[in-house]
């Protein structure tokens, strides 16, 4: 029987994560909770997935828009399995009373603080840290791409140390209050990111410094990352660590593709629903050894990187599958490469 996801939140992530769950063969979404009446609700409905109102209050907007709903996010709760809150972040800290009540295992995404969950996952990187835990927490999209590829590298040689700089877009597509601006803004200004603590809520034992830069564009973050090795490795042994780790995908510039944009347009003429990379794109031509040195350059979706940890986060949680059976069954579902 069919696992019964609520996703609570249907913007970026959620929306993504409600077509994923449902082109699982294990999972279904039983509804998604939204705050209001808008064209993302709409588009819930035109799919054939129930709507719910977030709160009792908010049942009056949607009457009134001639939204159907089919309750609130409790009467969805009363049903469901398991949760997926994708609300904008520090929300889910604040849903997790509600979830607690309801006695049900909960997913939350990157941009919660990881004191929200049992465990910071990453498919790849610890799975099994994650098999029945209550509470998830699939870390932000350039935490898992620095996950996933740093991984590969301690897996395969060691690593002593990594450093990166993340050049972060600066809002999402449609995200109209942030953007666009006109400067390269240091994110933070104080260093270093928060971003090398986070990436050791997963890797615990990997040392990570990072410096980041917001800039105008929407579609991808790019990494510049050097680590430093404890085996020794040549330049074509680290693309083999690369081209063998799962969710990451080697493109090359001689092949036309130079820019995010080209990426983007690579996954428009995939067919990827919405153009998404579910994979950490990293450039062939960029990995290059400087003594124990390795340097390479990444791409992070920041839309889309993360979709299949939320799907693998379910499996762990409710102790379905295996790392490596759930991986592969992601894998096929969503056409990762």
């Amino acid at each position: 029987m069919a696992v019964k996801v609520c996703v609570n939140g249907f913007g970026t992530i959620g929306r993504r994560v409600a077509d994923a769950v449902n082109l699982q063969s294990d999972m279904n979404v039983l509804g998604v909770v939204k705050t209001k009446p808008d064209y993302k609700a709409q588009i819930a409905l035109k799919k054939g997935i129930k709507v719910y109102a977030a709160t009792p209050e908010g049942v009056k907007d949607f009457e009134n828009a001639k939204v159907d709903i089919s309750g609130t996010l409790t009467d969805l709760l009363k049903d469901a399995d398991i949760v997926i809150d994708t609300t904008p972040g520090g929300v889910g800290h604040k849903n997790k009373e509600i979830y607690k009540k309801s006695g049900l295992n909960t997913i939350f995404e990157g941009g919660e603080k990881a004191t929200v969950a049992d465990v910071s996952f990453v498919a790849q990187c610890n799975f099994e840290e994650a098999v029945g835990a209550k509470y998830i927490r699939c870390v932000s999209c350039n935490t898992t791409g620095l996950c996933r590829t740093l991984n590969a590298l301690d897996r395969a040689f060691g690593v002593k140390r990594a450093r990166a700089t993340l050049i972060r877009r600066a809002a999402d597509p449609d995200d109209v209050k942030r953007g666009p601006i006109d400067a390269i803004v240091p994110d933070p200004t104080s260093l270093p990111s928060h971003h090398g603590p986070d990436v050791n809520t997963v890797l615990k034992d990997l040392p990570i410094t990072t410096v980041a830069f917001k800039v105008p564009t929407t579609y991808m973050h790019i990494h510049a990352i050097s680590a430093t090795l404890k085996k020794p490795a040549t330049q074509e042994d680290v693309v083999a660590a690369f081209d063998e780790a799962t969710r990451v995908m080697l493109v090359s510039k001689a092949d036309g593709i130079a820019s995010t944009a080209h990426l983007f347009d690579y996954a428009r003429d995939l067919n990827r629903p919405r153009a998404d990379l579910y994979e950490i794109c990293i450039w062939r031509e960029s990995v290059a050894m400087v003594d124990d040195e390795v340097y390479y350059i990444q791409a992070v979706h920041q839309e889309a990187d993360v979709i299949p940890e939320n799907i693998d986060a379910v499996r762990a949680s409710l102790k379905l599958m295996e790392a490596e059976e759930s991986i592969k069954a992601t894998n096929t579902a969503l056409d990762i490469m």
